[in-house]
């Protein structure tokens, strides 16, 4: 009878450790699920990157005329700013606004540095732009479209595409820029 009892305890303590092995596994399987939900909605969730002009505009010429047709012609260095928030690189194309191909780095921000000229010849009414001259203040709108791919573990790419809609506002006196704006 001593026997049954032995045996029966030893029965009933390999359970209790049979069982506490269980639950330990089951820990780490409800841990691992966690981690890798939190994986797949944080890491690797691919976010558009920003396409924006900075600040620190550096006009180099400015000329403008308003005695008989109101014109203008301006040069100047716009710091053209692509933000990547994603854990992987985003290689894009060049683009309408004169951005070679090239790839920002993830979680960073890629500063490029755009010589653009612009001028009234092209308008095809120069009625508003005779008053905006005569105020001393000139609007210019900036758009551009960037096309890529959001690269994650060197393994997923994800085609992300990014738009800019920029409104610069250039003091004509002082040839200095009052305000940027981008949404």
């Amino acid at each position: 009878m001593a026997k049954d009892t032995e045996s029966f305890q030893s029965q009933e303590e390999k359970r209790q450790k049979r069982m506490k092995l269980a639950a330990y596994i089951g820990a780490f399987a409800v841990f691992q699920v966690i981690v890798i939900l939190v994986f797949a909605l944080v890491v690797m969730k691919v976010k558009t990157p920003k396409f924006r002009i900075g600040n620190g505009i550096e006009i180099q010429s400015l000329t403008a005329g308003t005695q008989s047709s109101p014109s203008f012609d301006m040069s100047f260095i716009a710091p053209i700013r692509i933000k990547n928030t994603n854990f992987g690189p985003y290689k894009y194309d060049a683009t309408t606004v004169a951005i070679p191909k090239s790839k920002a780095n993830f979680k960073s921000t890629k500063k490029v540095d755009v010589i653009v000229s612009v001028n009234s010849d092209a308008l095809t009414s120069t009625s508003g732009l005779g008053s905006e001259l005569n105020s001393g203040l000139l609007t210019l709108n900036s758009q551009g479209r960037m096309n890529g791919k959001v690269e994650l573990m060197l393994i997923f790419k994800k085609k992300k595409s990014t738009n800019m809609n920029c409104t610069m506002a250039i003091n004509v006196s002082t040839k200095a820029v009052q305000s940027v704006s981008c949404e």
